[in-house]
This record gives structure tokens, sequence and C-alpha cells, in this order.
């Protein structure tokens, strides 16, 4: 018996110690924390005091209290934060064992995006653990002591604060949520669905209160229509608007109608015309009333557009996209604003073109797609047999984040991969969760499932 104890005592340790410390390898063997095009944005919000569009000034705030370390404060909480949330899921589920445990991160970290995420100064590691921190909350909060529950509400919020379409994500689930509860109501309790419906007005508020503090305006982050009226104009959809309306209408575009990239981030992001009319600030009105307009004008080409870009999201999850490129961007804002880093950052091999993700993605990619399928299947089967077990509200609830996922940023900002790899990860752990309750005996399903 003390043997017994002795063993597990060491198991636990083993994989407390070692899951983080794998999880953070790429940031390891680069020198410094992983980049990517969007992270100056981020950083810069407490130093330039001006909200600016798509970046979360909650993430700001985050990064700004790791600078001092280096930052390597933020990935171990990332690290440690990804532990917490996959040995709790499987704790609820009656699975958490440590040996156990360290395989199955060990998977994910050698078959998924996972490690990367956790390695990088990206707000794309909370949009996967914040959906299985909010089914634990809403689905098991019985099982879990105050504590625990209180520590979820706070990182469910934050990472619904984090970005907008974690938020949207997170809302939709409880959306849904509430629409099942009737058919449900053994599963779902009313105080775990409200308490994960507070988590979505507690990051809310959390966002509103940092862009307040940041900026002095009680305004929500902006650049929702620009970012939409990019995915328009990748789709044609701008250009024949302006073909149809610039003789009537003066539009500050209609000079350049014929001059537009057909790639919305060559027009975000790029040097375009964007830059010469003034960004966002410039052109935020003029993008608002073409992308309402648009929507009225040409409903049907829109739908067939929205069904495209949700279905081309949907397989879109290879890794490491923004993270393998020059950004000089992000780079110069580390230099201006926090220069006693300049060194270290410009030393690691991420800056001196040594990642490349071709190799990586061959493995990766494959196992997403595999792994969504199968999720898709268990929710399919359980809602055929009428059966809402342990394991069928959990594939449910992944494949819904995911499509809601696909939906959101696939018709609003553009399928891009790198939206797909940042939630395809729990599909695999749904899928490896499955499997050992498929080839384990003494794991088979709770028999307390309900009826649909």
């Amino acid at each position: 018996m003390l043997q017994a104890r002795a063993a597990h005592r060491v198991s636990v340790w083993a994989a407390t110690v070692a899951i983080p410390l794998m999880l953070l390898a790429p940031a390891f063997w680069n020198r410094y924390p992983l980049l990517q095009w969007d992270t100056g944005g981020y950083l810069a919000r407490w130093y330039e005091g001006y909200l600016v569009p798509s970046r979360s000034t909650v993430f700001g705030l985050y990064l700004h209290f790791g600078e001092g370390s280096g930052f390597w404060i933020n990935l171990g909480i990332q690290a440690l934060a990804t532990l917490w949330i996959l040995q709790l899921t499987l704790r609820v589920l009656g699975m958490v064992r440590p040996l156990r445990l360290l395989r199955m991160s060990l998977a994910l970290i050698l078959t998924t995006a996972l490690p990367w995420l956790a390695s990088m100064l990206l707000t794309d590691i909370f949009a996967g653990l914040s959906v299985l921190s909010l089914f634990i909350l809403v689905l098991h909060g019985d099982k879990i002591s105050g504590i625990e529950k209180f520590a979820l509400f706070v990182f469910t919020a934050f990472a619904a604060g984090t970005h907008s379409a974690t938020l949207a994500v997170l809302l939709g689930l409880c959306c849904v949520g509430w629409i099942a509860r009737p058919l449900l109501r053994d599963r779902i309790a009313v105080v775990g669905l409200a308490q994960g419906s507070l988590t979505i007005v507690a990051g809310a508020a959390m966002l509103l209160s940092a862009n307040c503090a940041l900026s002095g305006q009680l305004a929500w982050t902006p650049g929702g229509y620009g970012v939409a009226f990019g995915r328009m104009l990748q789709d044609g959809i701008v250009a024949q608007y302006l073909r149809d309306h610039c003789p009537e209408q003066q539009f500050k575009l209609c000079p350049y109608r014929d001059q537009l990239p057909a790639n919305a981030d060559q027009f975000l992001w790029g040097r375009s015309v964007f830059n010469a009319l003034g960004r966002f600030q410039g052109l935020n009105d003029e993008m608002g009333f073409i992308v309402t307009h648009s929507l009225a004008e040409y409903p049907l080409w829109q739908t067939e557009a929205a069904i495209v870009a949700t279905a081309r999201q949907l397989v879109e999850v290879a890794t490491g996209e923004g993270t393998d490129v020059t950004d000089y961007h992000t780079y110069g804002i580390i230099e201006r604003y926090i220069p006693a880093q300049r060194v270290a950052m410009r030393a690691a091999r991420q800056q001196h073109g040594g990642i490349n993700f071709a190799g990586v993605n061959w493995l990766h990619v494959p196992v997403a797609l595999v792994s969504m399928l199968l999720v898709f299947a268990l929710f399919g089967r359980a809602i055929l047999r009428r059966k809402a077990d342990d394991l069928a509200l959990l594939a449910g609830t992944v494949a819904l984040a995911l499509l809601g996922n696909a939906v959101v940023c696939g018709v609003i900002s553009g399928p891009h991969d790198r939206y797909g790899a940042r939630l395809a990860w729990i599909a695999t752990f749904v899928a490896l969760i499955a499997a050992v309750r498929g080839f384990s005996r003494d794991e088979a399903p709770r028999e307390d499932s309900s009826s649909l």
C-alpha cells in the first residue's frame, strides 16, 4: 500500500513537471517566446493609450504584466493553465490518472498545435482552453470545489475578454445550452448554465473596463466593419458594389476601385490604398456603409459566400500561420517600447528563419481533420441514439465550438489556418478520450445519461 502511494506521488509530480516543460519546448528551443504578426499590436496597447481594431486591451495588459520576465511569466501561466484544464476535464469525466494525463498530453504535444500555441504571445491558446473550461463549469460544476469553480469563472471571463471571436463562440455555446436545456434537464443545471453565461458578461465588462482605463473611451474594441469589409473585398462583393454605385455616390474608394487587392490581408495590413486613405480612422464609416448596404443588396451572394467561407474555415487548420514570417511591426514595437529585450528577441531562432512548419503540418493537418470528423461523428451518433452521456456532451460542445468558430471567423474575417488550428487540438483531445473509453474496459461511459 505504501509503495503504491509513493509510486502515485511520483507519477503526479512527473506529470506536473513534465507536461508544462513539454508544452513550452518550442519556446525553449527558440530561446524566446514565439511571436506572431498580431503580437505587436497587443503589446503596444499599454504604451500607446488608444484602441486599435481587433487588438484586445485585456490581452495587452496581460502581456504587459509579464514584460519584466521577458514574457516567460506569460508562457508559464499558459502552460500551467493548459495542464490544469486538461487534468480537470479528465477528472470530471472520471478518467484522471497521472500517467494517463502524461500520455495524452504527450500525444497532443506531438500531433497538434498545442505546444506552439502555449509557447506563443498570442490570444489563441485561450480559445480552446475556454471551451473546455466552460464545459466543466456548466455541466460538471457539482464535481469541483468552490475555489476551482471561481477560478474557472475568472479564467473563462478573461479568455472571453482577450478576443471577440472567442467571446462570440462562448456566447453561442451558452445560447445553445439554454435552447437545449428543456431536453436535457437532468444534465444541464440552471445554476451551471447561469454561471457560464455570466462569464460572457464578466468578459465583456472586463474588456470595456480595460478599454476605458487605457484610452479613456468606454467603447468596444473597434474594427468589426473593417474586418468584415476585408472578407467581402476578398469575395469580390466590394468591387461589385463600387461598380454599381460609384457613378452616383462619391466614396473615397471610387477612384481606386480597379486597384483594390484581391486579398483582404494585403488590403488591411499590407501597402495598399487603405493606408493612403487613413486606414480604419479614415475609412471606417465608409466601410461600414458598404458592408451593411451590400448585405441588403446582394443577399444570395452574401449567403453563398458565408457558406463557402465557413466550409473553408473548417478545413483550414495548419499550424504556424503568421509565425514563420518576418514581422517588422512586432519587432519594431518591442524595440521601441521594451528596448531591454531587443537583443534576446533578435537572437531567437524565429527571427533568423529557423522555423518551418511544412514538415510539422504533414502530421498536424491530417490529425486535426480526422479528429474533427470523429468529434462530429460522436455528436451525430449521440443525437441519433438520443443519449447524452459525458462523452456525448463533450463531443457536442466541441463540435458546436468548431462550427461556431468557423462561422464567426470564416464569415467575418475570412478563412485562416490560425483560426482553425487554435481550436482543432481540442477535437484531438476528445478523440483521445473516446479512444481510452473505447479500449479500456475499466473506463466504460457512465450510465447516468439522459434521453434527448
